[in-house]
């Protein structure tokens, strides 16, 4: 077999330059094309401020969830447990404050904990234990659903909520903002400084982007990846009690379909400004271009088959232009050298 027959196609710097715009810039164009188009389709309902708010907010707890699934996502483990999860902490916000009385601050707090003590489990169980993280949190979210099932046997709790906890979601205490929209807006910030600004940022990167050389530098890499879920897990909590609150009631099943929108919003998020890479505002980014395609869909009366259309489309679209992202950065990094003899013959540079 000839030389060339494993020689790797390497694309011209041309055609690397256009995918490597359209990778980084696609989805911040598509989010424009689509505002505008619906601007123009409808220009009395969809370009306003009042639904552009309602967007946001609408949206705003999906991003909490997907900005906690980003953490788990970029020290390169996945987190299925988040959707069952989340209902689980709904459910058992209502149940402490209709059923055993509790104060709303404390039976937030203790819902919360007990989404970083899952989010510890999962850690644990794929870095001690050494089992993908795939199957990992599935098992643990079918257990949370199970233990969702036993705790109200199935039935939802509707009745006793008391006024001040519906407001924690449905209230608009600073400047008519809503709360749902001021909380996403704390904690995505806090994720992004996290992520971005600090050292402990730095070690969830090196991590991510290569364990082996992460744990030669010195770093916990079983820790990071830990610190990963555990974050996640307490985003899928207060995601969960916000619903709860939202709807006014706990229920088994409450945000499930929260962890396809999360997935969805994180790897196009990865395809936003970075080349294959999972940040916290590509999440946010990748998050608004579901939610306006939703809201666009919702104002033309597109039937309800066509979300779950929508969405499945962009989860494939998103890991696309995620392996697209990250194929030109492999392709960059090989660029030919000029003076490099292995490179004129189409080997690789040792």
């Amino acid at each position: 077999m000839s030389q060339n027959a494993h020689t790797p196609r390497r694309l011209s710097p041309s055609a690397r330059m256009a995918l490597g715009l359209f990778a980084r810039y696609g989805t911040i164009l598509g989010l424009a094309a689509m505002i505008i188009a619906f601007s123009i389709l409808s220009p009395r309902a969809f370009p306003s401020v009042s639904n552009f708010t309602n967007v946001i907010n609408q949206a705003s707890l999906a991003m909490i969830i997907a900005g906690g699934l980003t953490m788990a996502v970029i020290v390169g483990e996945l987190d299925l447990s988040i959707g069952f999860a989340a209902s689980l902490h709904g459910l058992l916000a209502t149940g402490l404050i209709v059923s055993n009385k509790l104060p709303i601050p404390i039976a937030i707090a203790i819902v919360i904990a007990l989404g970083a003590l899952i989010g510890f489990v999962n850690g644990f169980i794929v870095t001690r234990m050494k089992v993908n993280s795939v199957i990992a949190t599935l098992g643990v979210g079918t257990i949370l659903t199970g233990l969702a099932f036993a705790y109200t046997s199935g039935v939802p709790i509707v009745s006793g909520v008391p006024e001040a906890f519906l407001q924690l979601s449905l209230g608009r205490w600073l400047f008519g903002i809503p709360n749902n929209i001021i909380i996403m807006i704390l904690v995505l910030g806090t994720l992004w400084v996290v992520v971005e600004r600090t050292s402990i940022g730095q070690e969830i990167q090196a991590v991510g982007g290569n364990p082996s050389a992460a744990r030669l530098a010195g770093i916990d890499v079983a820790r990071v990846k830990t610190l990963g879920f555990v974050i996640s897990g307490m985003c899928a909590a207060l995601t969960g009690i916000l619903l709860a609150s939202r709807l006014g009631s706990g229920t088994t099943s409450a945000a499930d379909s929260y962890l396809l929108t999360a997935f969805a919003a994180v790897f196009l998020g990865s395809a936003t400004l970075r080349d294959g890479e999972f940040h916290v505002f590509g999440t946010f980014v990748g998050a608004l271009i579901i939610a306006f395609g939703f809201n666009g869909l919702n104002i033309f009366g597109a039937p309800t088959f066509s979300q779950y259309i929508f969405q499945g489309t962009i989860l494939i679209v998103a890991v696309g232009l995620s392996s697209l992202g990250r194929l030109i950065a492999e392709s960059s990094q090989r660029a030919p050298h000029h003076d490099c003899k292995n490179c004129q013959l189409g080997n690789l540079c040792p």
